[in-house]
């Protein structure tokens, strides 16, 4: 409990304010604290909004489908099997989109290999605080597990599918380029789970 109450204040801190730090990947639920209409204002020279922020449901998380060599040597799908992710938009850009948004839920992701059907069932519900730049580039803070991809030369993790859980931060450029940063915790090789 205190290395996550540490991890939760490093990630607050990141965040630059305590009232966006997600909750840990075992809250799943939504406090009665955390439903209730709050506001969060920013003291930045960016012109930023405040915006409310209540728990909703967040869009579908979509299906992915890669050909062989594109991110493991044989062709793979994932798909989710559970997905109860919320968001909650905790600050808007001037034009109304949203800037910071936190997201947390249960979410399992069925990554399988099409070629011979092997799958795996990856835990991808850990929290996030995602910051949504107008060049399209993106900043995660999460704590917890998420799937993602990674190219070839495409960031600084090798080409694969990975769950990546602890704490850590994920920035994303434009161009889809992934730099991990870890702060604690590690990765899960999904390919090399599916490859039979």
């Amino acid at each position: 409990m205190r290395r996550t109450l540490l991890t939760l204040t490093v990630l607050a801190a990141l965040c630059g304010t305590a009232a966006t730090a997600p909750a840990s990947a075992a809250d799943r639920t939504p406090t009665a604290a955390e439903t209730t209409t709050e506001t969060m204002t920013t003291t930045t020279a960016d012109t930023s909004t405040e915006a409310p922020s209540v728990w909703e449901p967040a869009p579908p998380t979509p299906s992915f489908d890669y050909p062989a060599g594109a991110r493991c040597d044989f062709p793979v799908h994932a798909e989710a099997i559970l997905d109860e992710v919320v968001q909650r938009v905790l600050e808007t850009h001037p034009d109304g989109t949203p800037k910071r948004v936190a997201y947390k839920g249960p979410l399992v992701m069925r990554v399988t290999n099409t070629a011979t059907g092997s799958h795996f069932d990856a835990d991808a519900g850990g929290s996030a605080v995602v910051e949504y730049r107008p060049d399209g580039s993106q900043r995660w803070l999460v704590l917890g597990p998420v799937l993602t991809t990674f190219r070839a030369n495409g960031g600084n993790v090798p080409r694969g599918v990975y769950t990546i859980d602890g704490a850590y931060i994920l920035d994303i450029t434009a161009d889809r380029t992934k730099t991990l940063t870890m702060l604690h915790g590690g990765t899960d090789d999904i390919c090399a789970r599916v490859a039979r």
